[in-house]
């Protein structure tokens, strides 16, 4: 098996050029790729304000508080002049650039200039946050490509099947409306800003790197990179739209009809695929929302020895992960059967990364996998027994949410559950308890 170091440079080498093979489709097929999108954070207008500070915000938990402040403020002085440079151009009034340029020059300066544990703590911590800015730049490029891969979306088989679940996207939809601009905002602001809550949670969880010098040996970043990986390929296999788009005024003409989210659509007992447009991405099985927002959930939980986390950063997840799954549901960005392939993709990619010291026993092998089926068998039961769940809505829904609460459970009492210590000693339980 190849050491760590060959596997860290291979993985590093494989960050560029996957850089350049998207580059190389965007260009051909005439949209932005990932390298342009970078150039305009360096030396255009950054496509995010939140994403590039968030990515700097988590390359300082790998520094002194003395450098993170010195780091912080040259990264402010180049964003006000380069917003200043922007606006005497006549472009938009927004921010990024010196967050990004500091991030760089931070990593150049660590490699360069220091030496030993600092060294190898600011260039993990820099990595982080550039995987966190690169992650967002492949995914906006996968969302194009979700397109290419062909003109037909799913979007009556989801929402046929969604009958066992009440039509959750047409009532939250109906209570936002509601409840008026103000809910409305903050949900938007809580749905667009989710890097912002990784950034903390990951903070927190990395915030003793420094004085102790030693990683956790799993943290939130690694399961948002896995799950920023394994879930769009799920996207080309089951192509969805959503209800706004194919229900509702966003769908240019194609859409079904405009029924969301005033009217509940009857029943299609014949469902087919849907042509639709060349610019929609079909993002939306599964919900990678629902994924990274649980994935949020679970790691404001508990520190990385077990402890609990303090009380804020458990509220925060929990508001975080509610507010999202409102969000989606409420925008019409998906449906519900959508959001439940989604956390299921979370609960697999989590149970295979946690805990990594404890190995691959028989309960790591069974969660992973079973996940992995259960994930299977929702997008076949979704495309051909929609019909069926639309018909018998009621068992079809407790069925369906019944195997996914078992999965829950067996998820939970694996990882956060305790385990009896041998008399005279302390074991490290599923979930880093250390009982005694």
């Amino acid at each position: 098996m190849p050491s760590r170091r060959t596997r860290v440079a291979v993985a590093v080498a494989a960050v560029p050029l996957l850089l350049l093979v998207l580059q190389i489709v965007s260009s051909y097929n005439g949209f932005q790729g990932p390298l342009a999108s970078l150039w305009s954070d360096y030396a255009g207008t950054p496509k995010s304000v939140s994403v590039p500070w968030a990515g700097l915000a988590l390359a300082l938990v790998g520094l002194s508080w003395r450098r993170r402040l010195w780091t912080v403020g040259i990264a402010v002085a180049i964003d006000v002049l380069c917003a200043v440079l922007r606006l005497l151009l006549g472009g938009e009034l927004t921010s990024g650039n010196g967050a990004v340029i500091a991030l760089t020059g931070l990593a150049l300066v660590a490699w360069f200039g220091w030496e030993g544990v600092q060294r190898r703590n600011a260039l993990r911590a820099a990595a982080l946050g550039a995987l966190l800015i690169l992650a967002t730049k492949v995914g906006d490029v996968w969302l194009h490509i979700t397109v290419l891969a062909g003109p037909n979306v799913l979007d009556r088989y989801a929402a046929l099947a969604d009958h066992a679940l009440g039509q959750p996207s047409w009532l939250f939809g109906q209570a936002i409306d509601a409840l008026g601009p103000g809910v409305y905002a903050v949900l938007h602001w809580v749905y667009i800003e989710l890097p912002v809550a990784a950034m903390v949670v990951a903070a927190w969880q990395l915030r003793r790197v420094v004085p102790t010098g030693v990683w956790p040996s799993h943290y939130l970043v690694r399961t948002f990179l896995v799950l920023g990986l394994a879930g769009p390929a799920v996207y080309l296999l089951f192509p969805v739209v959503g209800p706004m788009f194919a229900f509702g005024p966003d769908g240019h003409g194609l859409q079904i009809g405009n029924f969301w989210p005033q009217l509940m659509p009857s029943p299609d007992y014949r469902p087919a695929p849907l042509p639709f447009d060349r610019s929609t991405p079909r993002n939306c099985m599964p919900s990678m929302h629902t994924a990274w927002a649980t994935a949020v959930f679970l790691h404001s939980r508990r520190a990385a020895d077990g402890s609990p986390a303090p009380r804020w950063l458990r509220w925060g997840g929990a508001f975080w992960l509610l507010a999202t799954l409102t969000a989606t549901l409420g925008f019409g960005y998906h449906y519900g059967v959508d959001l439940l392939a989604g956390a299921v993709l979370c609960l697999t990619v989590e149970s295979a990364l946690r805990a990594p010291e404890r190995g691959w026993d028989r309960a790591r092998v069974g969660l992973v996998a079973g996940g992995a089926g259960l994930l299977a068998g929702l997008l076949l039961t979704y495309r051909f027994l929609a019909e069926r769940m639309a018909e018998h809505p009621l068992p079809a829904g407790i069925i369906l949410l019944g195997v996914f609460a078992g999965y829950v459970w067996v998820f939970h009492t694996t990882w956060f559950g305790r385990r009896p210590a041998p008399a005279g000693e302390g074991v490290i339980d599923p979930g880093r308890h250390r009982v005694r």
